[in-house]
């Protein structure tokens, strides 16, 4: 049974984190945003671009108008899913028209930035797959109208456009009932090999555990935001089914109407994360859902050994996403023929240490200091034989002296 009532927010930027206000349009950003520049981007593009690939933005639409996005943006199967008029027949200003390609938010306008934006000499800015193509949906606005029975129905449309990843940068924190609409049409997307990313949230500060949906469903890969330490954004949510950071604080991407502006926030992680599942997609169109999370997974940058329930597996890398595949015709996790995805057990990720462990540290230590004792204790062992060995001579000589 469905919940229709529960509503769906768009993560807004955290007000710890602001950065100021942006027009619509705004100035071209001129440089290589930092969460760029930590990407050999020209090994990255020698490998995949995105071409080919469709990518499913359910946002709150993506403005075309933006030079960055005219050609990257498939608008003959766009759609709009909130009501254009109310209940009067009065049309509903800002709802855009039926393709989904208006955005008085900017929201969705920057998170297909971030994905697909076109390279440009105009800017360092450009998205991750900067040849893959953006499926605009419309399902949510600034006042968070948008529904879990629209965001099932946006998903289930994204399946039929024959989305290859769909990026859901909104979530709802109101537990819905078992075999909702919602986690159907997550269940459904996965099952046909499409990879569905989603926000972690930003209700994180001061370490705060909880769920929200779709990003705590199974199967779902689910972002949290990094910092340019790669830590834990502060405003990032946390938990044991967050499957992988990328960068979310001073995200500079695409606004309506032209130019770039920065903001913070998961909603701008998981399309970083949405890029690089696009990217893989071009090449390993064969590869499921599961394979696709596990191999971003796997190849995160992690600072501890294992999980950690602030930032996943760690901080997604996209050159090793891409390029660190042993056996492209037998990709890692791959499901068993009779195995169901919403039922598959997490990957089993082999440790990667950049560090000791803290028993292994401890046990150093412990070697340190029973070795310094014996070295102590044989110093001061040797330093008596000396003593004793030096009054000998002396007694001696003055004996036959």
């Amino acid at each position: 049974m469905a919940l229709p009532g529960s509503a769906l927010a768009l993560p807004a930027t955290p007000a710890a984190a602001d950065t100021g206000q942006c027009t619509f349009p705004s100035k071209d950003y001129k440089g290589r945003p930092w969460a760029l520049q930590r990407v050999n981007l020209d090994d990255l593009w020698a490998t995949a671009t995105g071409k080919g690939v469709r990518v499913a933005v359910i946002d709150t639409g993506v403005d075309t108008k933006n030079p960055q996005l005219t050609d990257a943006v498939d608008v003959a199967e766009g759609r709009n899913f909130l009501p254009t008029k109310d209940d009067k027949g009065k049309k509903i200003e800002g709802r855009g028209n039926a393709h989904g390609t208006t955005d008085t938010v900017g929201h969705g306008t920057r998170v297909a930035g971030i994905i697909a934006a076109r390279r440009s000499k105009k800017t360092g800015f450009a998205g991750l797959a900067p040849e893959a193509t953006i499926i605009p949906i419309k399902q949510n606005d600034a006042e968070g109208h948008g529904t879990s029975d629209e965001l099932a129905q946006a998903i289930n449309y994204a399946v039929s456009a024959k989305a290859d990843v769909i990026n859901i940068s909104q979530d709802t924190e109101k537990a819905l009932t078992a075999d909702n609409n919602l986690e159907k049409a997550v269940e459904n997307a996965i099952a046909k090999k499409v990879v569905v990313v989603a926000s972690a949230g930003n209700d994180g500060l001061g370490g705060k555990l909880k769920k929200t949906y779709p990003a705590s469903y199974p199967g779902v890969l689910a972002v949290a935001a990094s910092d340019r330490n790669n830590e834990r954004a502060v405003f990032s949510q946390s938990g044991d089914w967050v499957g992988v950071a990328a960068p979310g604080v001073d995200m500079v991407s695409t606004v309506p109407g032209g130019g770039h502006c920065s903001d913070n926030g998961t909603s701008f992680s998981a399309p970083y994360v949405a890029g690089v599942a696009a990217l893989l997609k071009q090449h390993h169109k064969n590869w499921t859902s599961k394979e696709i999370v596990a191999q971003i997974e796997q190849t995160a940058e992690r600072s501890v050994a294992g999980h950690d329930s602030r930032v996943g597996w760690g901080v997604v890398d996209p050159v090793k996403a891409v390029t660190d595949i042993p056996d492209p015709d037998h990709p890692i996790q791959t499901p068993k023929a009779d195995e169901g995805m919403t039922d598959a057990k997490p990957p089993a990720v082999v440790p990667v240490h950049f560090g000791e462990t803290a028993d292994q540290r401890n046990s150093r230590l412990a070697t340190y200091v029973l070795v310094g004792g014996l070295v102590l204790v044989a110093g001061l062992g040797g330093t008596a034989v000396a003593v004793r060995d030096a009054r000998r001579r002396r007694a001696r000589v003055q004996r036959d002296g």
